[in-house]
């Protein structure tokens, strides 16, 4: 079982977390509905992973993620949220999170999720209704042009075949970076793997625009 607090300020999205999520192998250890009250469960019950809502009456959630690793000495952070931001997604990431899920998701996203982050994987679910639907190239390369510098550089390596560790070599960063970047590259492209999202890159000629060659 995997031992989780859950921090959201909703009571009836709690209720309804606590009465299904020991179907996914899940245990709630804690609950709590405002920032503060989130780390001190934490503190106090140690869990595995805490649970955490991006906006609460007190502020916003991600501001605390620090808090709550600090606060527990095992516990990693799951942002679930109504939010569908790509930038808080990467923010969330870059204060320690280790996943950020959408809660349109549903319950079977979320607890893939779950057993991703025990398991050490970077999760990232977003709204499949966020997705855009693309009517061809001229909407592809107009995605594209949301990437940035060093999300275009790690498209060109996904087209060509390379790994995670491989992209973080040449890049000079850690593999979590990558797999932000990468899963930053899925969601503005509105695909779901990196196989996609390379054949996504041949089939519109991304990486033969001009706009898609600037060195990151």
């Amino acid at each position: 079982m995997v031992d989780l607090v859950l921090g959201d300020d909703h009571t009836i999205f709690v209720d309804a977390l606590v009465a299904t999520l020991p179907r996914h192998g899940c245990r709630i250890v804690g609950t709590a509905d405002n920032m503060a009250g989130v780390v001190a469960t934490v503190r106090e019950h140690q869990p595995d992973i805490c649970l955490l809502d991006r906006y609460f009456g007190d502020g916003d959630g991600l501001n605390v993620i620090g808090e709550i690793l600090n606060a527990g000495e095992h516990t990693k952070v799951l942002v679930l949220t109504a939010d569908g931001d790509v930038q808080g997604m990467r923010d969330a990431l870059g204060k320690g999170a280790a996943g950020y899920v959408n809660k349109m998701c549903g319950l079977a996203v979320l607890g893939g999720a779950i057993r991703g982050v025990m398991d050490g994987e970077v999760v990232v679910e977003m709204a499949a209704s966020r997705a855009p639907r693309l009517a061809g190239t001229t909407d592809a390369r107009r995605l594209a042009t949301h990437l940035t510098a060093r999300e275009r550089q790690c498209l060109r390596m996904l087209v060509d075949g390379a790994h995670t560790t491989a992209m973080a070599k040449q890049l000079g960063v850690a593999p979590t970076t990558v797999r932000t970047h990468v899963q930053s590259v899925l969601t503005k492209l509105g695909v779901h793997s990196r196989l996609e999202a390379a054949s996504f890159a041949m089939r519109h000629n991304l990486l033969d625009d001009e706009r898609m060659l600037v060195a990151g």
